[in-house]
């Protein structure tokens, strides 16, 4: 058979055939279907081969010419092709005793993208993994870390998934495996029907309202659920918060529920006045439906005018440790206001200080003038002056009035407390003592 036929034979069975002689110079070239043409492969005859791939592929190229490769191994080379690069597998054999061979290739365009796309999937899921593997570790240390004691559990058969350390603690649930555990364990036999009418509802409706419910040890606590989805099913995040701090001695404990049901409103900051905990006469005046809405919220927000009222109570407070009928307002919510009168102690628990404020309702109740002269009531009074005394005589009296009466109700307002009154009417205590000893007031000594 002529080399010709034999090579358009080989080219008919492959992608493209190369009949090189001894020297490694391209004699013939046949493609063996449309998709190669155009590729430039008629320039190749009279060229040497290695001349045709990328430089790094020579030295396949070299192998294949002085057969110092595999024999029968394919090797695959990158073609420099006007397209781009052309990414060919060839097999070579010799063909003469002239050290000719022939060289039939496979296009592997198709197979070198799907190679790509293999690699970029791959990336793309290592990717994802790590991201996987850094949001799990964030999710854990958080569920870890966190105060609040949560707990996961199976939506159908109400047995423990997972509990964080405060969890742990508070249910008493040590530190072994909990898929065998059923939810009711960590609860009191008095309350398991309720605790399962609320998973229920959690799981049915995405019931999120809290209940209140006893912990096996009798501990009232606040529990929520949650649910999500978790392998293809159903979970529930039950969240655990006690209505006393875990280590209260059990006869303590009539007093947080005397404390709930109070008319009075009751609540707890800590040093700061960050909101501990609060009864639920307090969340009415707040007008807040939930405990969780005011816990770690500063008092500023609900209780006083800014800057002033808190900061005295906070002053005595500091000073001697409790304050009775300090007169205030409660803000609300939705913007009501509400006169109260608060008594608020001061304690040290365990290096830890501890304010409680409890606040009454009163009502508004009108400053009586007991100063001799007559406060203007009205523009026509102090017009019906005019003509009878100068505007200046007018004036001062006028202005030496409202400052006495300011000076007596900032002093009526923090129990004679002079520094604070001169805190909240903007003056110095020199300037205050000045006006006191002016008008009369105070009872000052000629030492003050």
């Amino acid at each position: 058979m002529p080399a010709d036929v034999a090579t358009q034979a080989l080219a008919a069975a492959c992608d493209i055939a190369l009949v090189i002689d001894g020297n490694g110079i391209i004699r013939d070239v046949s493609i063996g279907g449309d998709d190669l043409s155009g590729q430039g492969f008629d320039d190749w005859v009279d060229r040497p081969w290695a001349d045709t791939v990328a430089p790094e592929n020579r030295i396949k190229i070299d192998e294949m010419l002085s057969g110092g490769g595999v024999p029968g191994r394919w090797r695959q080379v990158n073609h420099e092709t006007p397209s781009g690069d052309l990414p060919v597998r060839y097999l070579a054999m010799p063909s003469g005793k002239d050290g000719s061979i022939v060289a039939i290739g496979r296009d592997v365009r198709a197979t070198a993208a799907m190679q790509q796309r293999l690699l970029r999937a791959q990336q793309a899921m290592e990717r994802d993994s790590l991201r996987l593997r850094q949001l799990e570790a964030r999710y854990r240390l958080l569920f870890d870390s966190a105060p609040e004691a949560i707990i996961v559990i199976d939506a159908t058969s109400r047995r423990l998934l997972e509990a964080n350390p405060a969890a742990r603690r508070i249910a008493g649930l040590g530190t072994g495996p909990l898929d065998t555990t059923p939810f009711t364990a960590i609860i009191h036999p008095d309350d398991r029907e309720a605790a399962i009418a609320l998973v229920g509802a959690a799981a049915a409706a995405e019931q999120r309202h809290p209940g209140r419910l006893r912990l096996a040890d009798g501990q009232p606590a606040r529990v929520s659920a949650t649910l999500f989805r978790q392998d293809r099913g159903n979970a529930l995040l039950v969240r655990l918060a006690p209505l006393l701090t875990p280590g209260i001695a059990g006869s303590e404990r009539p007093l947080d529920e005397v404390l709930e049901r109070m008319p009075d409103a009751f609540v707890l900051t800590d040093g700061a006045l960050a909101v501990l905990a609060a009864n639920g006469a307090f969340l009415d005046l707040v007008q807040q439906p939930r405990p969780d809405d005011i816990r770690g919220r500063p008092l500023t927000q609900f209780l006083g005018r800014p800057g002033i009222d808190v900061a005295l109570l906070e002053s005595q407070l500091r000073d001697h440790g409790s304050v009775r009928g300090f007169a205030t307002v409660v803000h609300g919510a939705v913007g009501a206001e509400t006169d109260v009168e608060v008594s608020a102690v001061t304690t040290d628990d365990a290096g830890a200080i501890r304010h409680g404020f409890s606040l009454r309702v009163v009502g508004r109740t009108p400053v009586a003038v007991t100063d001799d002269r007559q406060v203007p009531r009205s523009v026509e009074q102090l017009t019906e002056l005019v003509g009878r005394v100068s505007l200046k005589e007018i004036v001062r009296e006028s202005t030496d009035l409202i400052e006495r009466l300011c000076i007596e109700a900032a002093l009526t307002y923090t129990s004679d407390n002079r520094a604070s009154a001169a805190e909240i009417l903007g003056l110095s205590r020199q300037s205050l003592y000045s006006k006191l000893h002016r008008h009369g007031l105070g009872n000052l000594s000629d030492n003050d």
